[in-house]
């Protein structure tokens, strides 16, 4: 098997419009134009479904989306500004998480690397 690309990443919602909503207003995210109830970021989309008008249980994304931001403690501010809810920032050593909710308690994690990338094999 060959994997080229990841093309879209699903994440859970009780309302999809109202995900669009928050993912286009409040991270700015670009309602995909191809198709209803995504949004898109770089190259990649994210499509929003509701699994209980399929007989789903809700589960919300616990594991969290990195998105890469200029600045993290800004980008918090600004996402608390918006009425989100913000969990905290974390410094790793190598970069800053600020780890937020979307209204469906889906965790989103804005990120930016500080420390150059080492790779494994040349610690």
């Amino acid at each position: 098997m060959q994997v080229e690309q990841v093309d879209f990443v699903s994440v859970p919602a009780r309302d999809v419009p109202r995900a669009v909503a928050f993912y286009r207003d409040v991270l700015e995210l670009r309602e995909s134009a191809f198709q209803e109830g995504e949004v898109e970021v770089g190259n990649l989309t994210l499509s929003f479904w509701a699994p209980e008008e399929q007989g789903e249980a809700f589960v919300a994304n616990t594991n969290g989306i990195a998105f890469r931001v200029p600045d993290v403690h800004e980008s918090v501010e600004d996402f608390r500004a918006a009425g989100g809810e913000v969990m905290g920032i974390e410094d790793t050593g190598v970069c800053h998480m600020g780890f937020v909710k979307d209204p469906d308690g889906n965790v989103i994690i804005l990120h930016r690397r500080y420390a150059e990338r080492k790779r494994r094999d040349q610690s």
